[in-house]
């Protein structure tokens, strides 16, 4: 039995009952070779952090810009962020750690530059040309990983069908997290990496505004 297996089997073993296991995968769009050493979820998460989509998080602004501050969050410690809160949150519902963290470390790879007023203006444009349509960067995110990437011989990082779910269905769009009725991830570990998205983003926002001298700790409730 090679590590890979193992890690199967400790899953099967494990993992509560409505947890994903690796080796019950829907799959890629292109058929792979197993790795004798790591899960499918685990080569996933690898692609997205070596890619470059993830490394140009690093110049993208969350909320706050200060070329003489260096400690306000970008996309890409945002990201960090989310996925250790993901994480700890799997681990402690026996969920399945690998593909919650490998949906959080790509779920805001097509965020544009300067926040969401960069979205926002995309957006605009976008539906000068497709009213219907707009631009969403969760969207974007999946393009990122099913086309603009490359890995191996196709298009795309040709991640599982399970990574690419929690993806597209990680944001909570224009409504409450609470109320919002649309389609979410079919997996219970994307629904808690969107979770993680949302405590992450409120507490760190409210750090840095704290920070920039827009807040002060007294006023916070």
């Amino acid at each position: 039995m090679n590590p890979r297996e193992r890690q199967e089997q400790w899953e099967r073993d494990y993992l509560a009952p409505v947890a994903v296991r690796s080796s019950e995968t829907r799959g890629r769009e292109r058929r792979e070779p197993d790795d004798p050493v790591r899960t499918c979820f685990q080569r996933d998460r690898d692609r997205i952090l070596h890619s470059k989509a993830f490394r140009r998080l690093k110049h993208k602004t969350q909320v706050f810009l200060d070329p003489e501050e260096d400690h306000f969050r970008t996309r890409l410690t945002h990201t960090l962020e989310v996925a250790q809160i993901a994480r700890t949150i799997a681990r402690a519902l026996r969920l399945n750690e690998d593909l919650t963290e490998a949906i959080a470390l790509a779920h805001d790879l097509g965020h544009p530059p300067f926040g969401h007023a960069g979205e926002e203006a995309l957006d605009s444009v976008y539906r000068e040309f497709a009213p219907e349509a707009g631009f969403r960067h969760y969207d974007q995110s999946l393009r990122i990983v099913e086309e603009l990437e490359v890995h191996g011989a196709g298009p795309g990082m040709n991640l599982t069908w399970e990574v690419r779910d929690g993806i597209a269905h990680h944001s909570k769009g224009r409504q409450d997290l609470a109320t919002d009725t649309g389609v979410r991830s079919t997996t219970l570990e994307g629904k808690v990496m969107r979770i993680a998205d949302r405590v992450a983003y409120v507490n760190h926002d409210l750090d840095d505004a704290i920070r920039a001298g827009l807040v002060r700790p007294a006023e916070v409730p």
